[in-house]
């Protein structure tokens, strides 16, 4: 890409200045200071730092121009010996042309990176996922704590309780990773190096991909599972107006809902178990004998959407009475309404384990932070009967867990968590796999709409910039012409004078503007279109970012010195009123 479109809209932010003590001789005011000028894009957020101290050799003044990633740091020096303008003017020309040459260029000619950063059922266990999992109240503030990241610029969450994946644009890959999972371990209390044992990264058109596969249900433990294609959409829903869920961000997410649509509508992929909670439920069945399917008493703790959907469930597969535990028992009573044909009973959250003493099968579904069942809660329990194979079933779909694991150590019982769901999977895998083939196929043709979506963007400033320079030229000969024509001319007159200039720009820019249009639907119209851009940036000259970055820099350098000057001022003073004293 252009070099314009990476420092398009760069600004400069100072938020501390830190300055050196000040000495009891006038021979400290020469002491050599250096300055730090952190400057990144408009469209990114970050503590901006002017640091001033002690460095480098007091013979010579010197300005370095050194960049990493987006950011561009000049460092200047200074002594008593070298504070003279034209040494200035030379020393900004250098971190100018250092500017120009130096590792900046590769940033800029390149185009921000999609990057997924994840944890999932399938490489990190729940005690770890349940540490690193974000309530969906705290996503707006994990968007905007992850985009005042030094080289992150847009940012989404999608967490579930199979899954942790933090999606960003980054400015640069590597440092974009490491900053995202040095923010997780922050928030998570795990430490880096665990993460990065058990993460996966993806960039671009993986990135892409993969999001389409989540929401397609094709990376679910259920294949085709319809609760991620809603999680998906959740996303989106809450990133709306939140300064940090953009353009890309933004454009990839609805992508993926409509993706996951397609595929849902066009393959078979939904057939069977479809969620975490229809394959708890079709578990349960798997280790109950079957002749007690109808029979084994079920207990619900939990009436969310994912209790209640548990309930949807085992009515499907033949239950007729449960019962059902949640702190209140209004939304018992609208699930009660919703299937009259079976028997629910509600009970209060402090009748439990009396429940829980009469039941079966305990599937677990609530937002509780802390264990509802211990070892030492179960192990009271009465034993279940030899008819429903001698142990109490616990499925424990909850994140964090609802159940302790210790739980398992019982001979009385038995308990299940998310992970042991892919049981349930694999009783299917050879039909799985010829849908997640047809899925695929327009996994692959989505990807390809989008990645070309993504391209055109590029060429949007070009096209407002050309624009904008036939304005002006427009505008100015508009100008010139009424001029010439007096005074006395008509409103009319004037109108249509201004009509034809308008009509003369705008056919002329229609070929322009044809050309740097593209659907996506080649690759060879893609290149083109590219191509063109970049051939009206060099003969229009529309590329001013670098020179408005170098203003920037020179104005800063200007401000540094003027700091510089007003700094000697006041210890000159202050140094005088000293040794009078």
């Amino acid at each position: 890409m252009a070099v314009s479109s990476g420092f398009a809209g760069v600004n400069f932010e100072t938020l501390l200045i830190s300055s050196s003590a000040a000495t009891a001789s006038s021979s400290s005011l020469s002491t050599p200071n250096h300055i730090w000028v952190f400057c990144k894009p408009a469209r990114t957020r970050r503590n901006s730092l002017v640091k001033k101290n002690g460095w480098g050799s007091s013979s010579n003044p010197a300005i370095r121009c050194e960049i990493a990633a987006s950011d561009v740091l000049v460092q200047t020096t200074d002594n008593s010996n070298s504070a003279s303008s034209s040494s200035s003017r030379s020393s900004s020309l250098s971190a100018l042309e250092l500017l120009k040459t130096s590792a900046a260029d590769r940033y800029t000619k390149e185009r921000s990176s999609i990057v997924v950063i994840g944890l999932s059922v399938h490489t990190t266990p729940v005690e770890m996922r349940e540490k690193l999992a974000i309530p969906e109240a705290e996503w707006p503030r994990a968007i905007g704590e992850l985009c005042s990241l030094n080289h992150i610029e847009e940012a989404a969450v999608l967490s579930t309780c199979n899954r942790m994946e933090i999606y960003v644009v980054a400015l640069s890959q590597h440092r974009g990773v490491k900053e995202v999972t040095e923010w997780m371990s922050k928030t998570s209390g795990i430490p880096v190096s665990e993460i990065c044992e058990h993460r996966f990264l993806l960039y671009n058109k993986d990135a892409t991909q993969h999001l389409f596969e989540v929401s397609a249900g094709l990376d679910s433990l259920v294949l085709g599972e319809g609760q991620i294609l809603a999680q998906v959409k959740q996303v989106v829903k809450v990133g709306q107006g939140v300064v940090g869920f953009g353009r890309n961000i933004s454009g990839l997410f609805k992508h993926a809902i409509t993706v996951g649509k397609r595929v849902r509508t066009e393959t078979n992929i939904a057939a069977g178990a479809v969620s975490v909670s229809s394959a708890a439920v079709e578990l349960a069945l798997m280790k109950l004998p079957e002749s007690s399917h109808a029979t084994a008493r079920m207990l619900v703790i939990g009436a969310g959407k994912m209790g209640k959907l548990v309930i949807k469930h085992l009515v499907a597969k033949g239950s007729t009475k449960m019962v059902v535990v949640n702190r209140s028992e209004e939304r018992v009573a609208a699930i009660r309404e919703e299937l009259s044909d079976v028997e629910i009973v509600y009970k209060p959250l402090a009748e439990m384990l009396a429940c829980a003493a009469e039941a079966d099968v305990i599937f677990t579904s609530t937002a509780s932070e802390t264990l509802l069942f211990s070892k030492e809660h179960v192990m009271v329990l009465p034993p279940v009967g030899s008819d429903v194979g001698g142990l109490r079933l616990f499925i424990d779909i909850s994140v964090p867990r609802n159940v302790g694991s210790c739980v398992d150590n019982l001979e009385t019982a038995r308990v299940y968590n998310v992970d042991d769901l892919k049981e349930v999977v694999a009783a299917n895998k050879e039909d799985r796999l010829r849908k997640a083939m047809e899925a695929q196929t327009i996994i692959t043709e989505e990807s390809t709409q989008f990645e070309a979506w993504r391209d055109s963007l590029e060429t949007v400033p070009t096209i407002k910039k050309l624009r904008a320079y036939a304005e002006r030229i427009r505008v100015a000969e508009l100008e010139k012409c009424l001029s010439k024509m007096g005074d006395d001319i008509s409103k009319k007159t004037r109108r249509a004078v201004d009509d034809l200039s308008r009509g003369i720009v705008n056919k002329l820019l229609h070929g322009p503007m044809q050309h740097l249009r593209c659907d996506g639907s080649d690759s060879r119209t893609l290149s083109e279109t590219l191509e063109n851009m970049h051939a009206l940036n060099r003969m229009f000259s529309l590329e001013t970012e670098i020179s408005v970055l170098e203003q920037k820099v020179r104005a800063k350098v200007e401000q540094t010195q003027n700091f510089e000057g007003e700094r000697d001022m006041f210890q000159l003073q202050r140094h005088n009123t000293t040794t009078s004293s």
